[in-house]
């Protein structure tokens, strides 16, 4: 199976302007359809922090799930393993980028049977950093 990759630009606190002034933008946004007898998706995308301070992503939610984590890959001694981290941190003028074998996030226990978008909602501590939709498609 695999995704529709879907280009948005987005921005802080529904602040909506040019994608150049947005103080955050997401390209690429991809989520995996759970795999048959799967109970788990994954998210991919880069987000551009246009700030000049740093953007802690501290938590992510989607209604279509139960829950959504914030994950890295890390590769020690051959062995890959995944795990959650507490924040994903993008530093002023950079990008970060969401990918297979890195940092990404982990939807978990769909809660509707067919998914044909899904909503993500990054937060930092409790404020709202944005709101995003992707299509999901299937093989």
């Amino acid at each position: 199976m695999r995704s529709l990759p879907l280009l948005l630009s987005l921005c802080l606190l529904s602040a909506c302007g040019p994608a150049d002034d947005s103080p955050l933008v997401v390209y690429g946004l991809e989520v995996t359809p759970p795999r048959p007898g799967m109970n788990m998706s994954a998210g991919y995308f880069e987000i551009h922090n246009n700030t000049g301070d740093a953007v802690r992503i501290t938590r992510a939610e989607s209604p279509q799930f139960e829950a959504v984590e914030l994950h890295e890959t890390t590769t020690v001694d051959g062995v890959s393993r995944m795990r959650p981290v507490d924040a994903l941190v993008i530093a002023p003028g950079t990008t970060l980028k969401l990918e297979r074998g890195g940092k990404h996030l982990m939807l978990m226990r769909p809660v509707e049977a067919s998914l044909e978008t899904v909503e993500l909602r990054l937060y930092s501590g409790d404020t709202l950093l944005l709101s995003v939709n992707t299509q999901v498609a299937s093989d």
